[in-house]
């Protein structure tokens, strides 16, 4: 009897966990925010890396759910397949490759995503003075939902220990009052700790099992952890680091509607791996003249001159009065992280929004991408090598043409030559 009362525990508390990693792994709301809204808005039409999903169901051929599910599982090979609609908003989005998500969701995971679509955008909560945003996100009650379940399995498990630990004593006491009826002496009365001890040493092997699918299980845990490590990002939130600024400078004024290169300002960002910080001097070489700007007027420019120890009623400088503008940095990598900005502009010829987003956009930047581990090896995986006219490669590039030519059909992205190593990045 005792040995099935510890063995339904063991088995029960094992079910009740693998079911709790399916109901985590089959939870739409939760993979949409991890694999998708980076890049899609889930009940809006606001374009962001890619287009809002309101309405997708009534856009995408059909059938619609099995389309959708070939389209998110592989997107490359409904492109290649020369699917009609796949080609359409390819293009439309300037054939921008989508994460391929083969071997990362299965037909079950993408079925949750597309049952999370479906519903209806949860309903903001209105505070008592009238603002949705007061009282909290939809979103953020979406991420709630996942510590429900997390409570819900952890109250089954307090249950389940208090009934079996009610059952061993009810079962103690109809054995000890068959054991009086018979003249048997009554069992001795152990502690429960030295039962488990007892069962344990009795089924060694089942216990070994348990103790290697639990390891297996940590282990698993700790590599999903590290993927997600990141500096200033909310998973649950999908919301980057946003800071105020000394300055208000407006990325939209500057980049957007003048249409003045990054590189400008952050003439660092092909010569070395920082992008570096604009001084007060970049500032000044336009700011000299331009005294007043067209949302702010001369409060914002005023903080540059002062910076710059410029008196605009002269035209004179007077560095005694000068200093340094404290900008805040809004895109940080953890300490043990190398990142090297010219070896992805000018060898790799990326644009500066595949990592910043679209600043051209951004009044106050902030970080859109969430510059995990697990964000910078997807990217290497879909990323091609710019080799086409990248003297970098160009001896590569023929050699791998010669070697490969009328045999396969070669896709080279980073991490077929390296970009999946460990030592690229921590060193």
């Amino acid at each position: 009897m005792s040995h099935f009362s510890l063995k339904s525990l063991f088995g029960t508390v094992l079910l009740v966990m693998c079911f709790a990693f399916n109901l985590k792994s089959q939870d739409g709301a939760k993979l949409f925010k991890q694999n998708c809204a980076v890049c899609h808005a889930s009940h809006t039409d606001q374009h962001g890396t890619g287009p809002g999903l309101k309405g997708v169901f009534d856009r995408v051929p059909k059938p619609t759910e099995e389309w959708l599910t070939k389209w998110i599982i592989n997107n490359e090979k409904v492109i290649k397949s020369g699917d009609a609609y796949a080609n359409k908003i390819y293009g439309e989005n300037g054939k921008a490759a989508m994460t391929v998500f083969e071997g990362q969701l299965d037909e079950k995971a993408v079925a949750s995503i597309l049952a999370f679509l479906k519903a209806p955008e949860p309903a903001k909560p209105v505070a008592a003075g009238g603002s949705a945003a007061a009282a909290g996100s939809a979103e953020e009650g979406e991420a709630n939902a996942g510590i429900d379940v997390f409570y819900l399995i952890l109250g089954s498990i307090i249950i389940l220990a208090i009934l079996i630990g009610a059952l061993r004593s009810v079962r103690t006491s109809l054995a000890n009052t068959q054991n009086r009826s018979e003249g048997k002496p009554e069992n001795p009365d152990i502690t429960f700790v030295e039962e488990v001890k007892g069962w344990i040493g009795s089924h060694r092997r089942l216990v070994g099992v348990f103790c290697i699918i639990f390891v297996f299980m940590g282990m698993k845990s700790c590599w999903d952890a590290c993927y997600d490590i990141g500096v200033y990002y909310d998973w649950e939130t999908q919301k980057g680091y946003k800071p105020e600024q000394p300055i208000k400078f407006s990325h939209k004024i500057h980049a957007g509607d003048n249409e003045i290169a990054c590189q400008y300002c952050h003439n660092t960002v092909e010569k070395s791996r920082h992008a570096g910080i604009p001084s007060v001097n970049i500032c000044m070489n336009c700011h000299k003249g331009i005294q007043e700007g067209p949302t702010t007027g001369k409060t914002e420019i005023a903080k540059i001159h002062a910076a710059a120890g410029f008196d605009p009623s002269s035209g004179k400088y007077d560095e005694s009065k000068s200093n340094p503008i404290k900008w805040i940095k809004v895109h940080n990598l953890p300490d043990h992280v190398y990142f090297n900005h010219s070896q992805h502009v000018v060898v790799g010829k990326q644009e500066c929004a595949t990592c910043h987003g679209n600043l051209k956009e951004m009044t106050t930047a902030e970080q859109k991408a969430p510059l995990t581990m697990k964000w910078c090896i997807e990217c290497h995986r879909k990323t091609e090598v710019a080799m086409e006219g990248n003297p970098y490669y160009d001896r590569l590039h023929k050699a791998l043409k010669e070697k490969y030519k009328g045999q396969y059909d070669v896709k080279f992205t980073v991490d077929k030559i390296g970009g999946l190593e460990c030592g690229k990045c921590h060193y």
